[in-house]
């Protein structure tokens, strides 16, 4: 005879599927025990740079029954961003999760559908949705429910598919079926970090996030350290180096996802148009866009800085 929570689990995750996840895996609710003293020691360095709101609700990042009463299951899911045309070789550079529409909306929608789905098929169940907007450790999670492993960059990666997919979390208080951690395929690879113009992967599986291209093109908003001119090889918001140098990441697959396809004008743009480009071409393009958040100055800046 099937237990309760082993159908859930079933039937979640063919939801999930059915949703256009990439994957789903579910991990108990309780204290991230072995993730304490590493965001320990990170924050102590000063690793999160600008990014003070990392300092905030440390408690909370381990404990999911702290952000949810009564909380039992995390269930951590993937989906693909992995596009199937790039920009132009004469381009200052975006990263490709920032090509379509704001993820946060988009999957905001179908974590709000599954956990819709679960209430009509189970009952009365309680949780919230969350995606890259609350104090919940994904990657974290995500490894902890077999969806893949820590890499040497600090991203969560799969034999099967590589790393290019957003993590999102519903953290529920239904008793769920657990799945296990998988094991490390990194082996004596280094490419991410030998890659790195910045040298922000400061050792295996150590990302300086004061350092980080990412970091100096979205987060910090003052100027950008002189000191890193001519080191962010035309990334102009966000970077995919340590991935796209990944050797898992010959495994990824074009989404098909139609609200992460890019603007039509976007592919094409060149160098010359980004360094002239207006504020009206800026809203035209990047309306619906996780960009946005850069606002035009923020991108003007960034521009300046890649401009021989």
């Amino acid at each position: 005879m099937i237990n309760n929570a082993s159908k859930y689990s079933t039937i979640i995750k063919a939801e999930a599927k059915r949703l256009g996840f990439l994957s789903c895996g579910i991990s108990k609710a309780e204290f991230l025990e072995a993730e304490a003293p590493r965001l320990e020691t990170w924050l102590n360095k000063n690793m999160n740079g600008e990014m003070r709101y990392m300092e905030n609700h440390f408690d909370k990042r381990l404990d999911p029954t702290l952000l949810v009463e009564g909380s039992k299951s995390v269930v951590s899911l993937l989906l693909n961003y992995y596009p199937s045309e790039t920009q132009t070789d004469d381009s200052y550079k975006l990263s490709k999760y920032a090509y379509g529409n704001d993820y946060h909306h988009v999957i905001k929608h179908k974590l709000k559908s599954l956990l819709y789905f679960i209430q009509d098929e189970i009952g009365e169940v309680g949780g919230r949705a969350f995606v890259d907007s609350a104090p919940v450790l994904d990657k974290a999670w995500a490894a902890k429910s077999g969806l893949g492993w820590i890499g040497k960059h600090s991203n969560l990666l799969t034999q099967q598919v590589g790393s290019f997919y957003f993590i999102a979390e519903l953290i529920i208080d239904l008793e769920l079926e657990y799945d296990y951690a998988t094991t490390d395929h990194c082996g004596t690879c280094t490419k991410c970090i030998d890659a790195c113009p910045t040298e922000a992967i400061t050792e295996p599986y150590v990302v300086d996030g004061s350092k980080c291209i990412s970091y100096f093109t979205i987060e910090l908003k003052e100027n950008i350290p002189t000191e890193f001119k001519g080191q962010f090889d035309d990334w102009m918001f966000g970077c995919d180096i340590c991935q796209d140098v990944c050797p898992w990441n010959r495994f990824s697959k074009p989404h098909n996802e139609p609200l992460f396809n890019p603007h039509p004008e976007l592919l094409d743009m060149t160098k010359k148009d980004w360094e002239e480009i207006t504020e009206d071409t800026f809203k035209k393009v990047f309306q619906k866009s996780a960009v946005k958040r850069t606002k035009f100055a923020g991108l003007e800046r960034n521009i300046e800085f890649l401009k021989d």
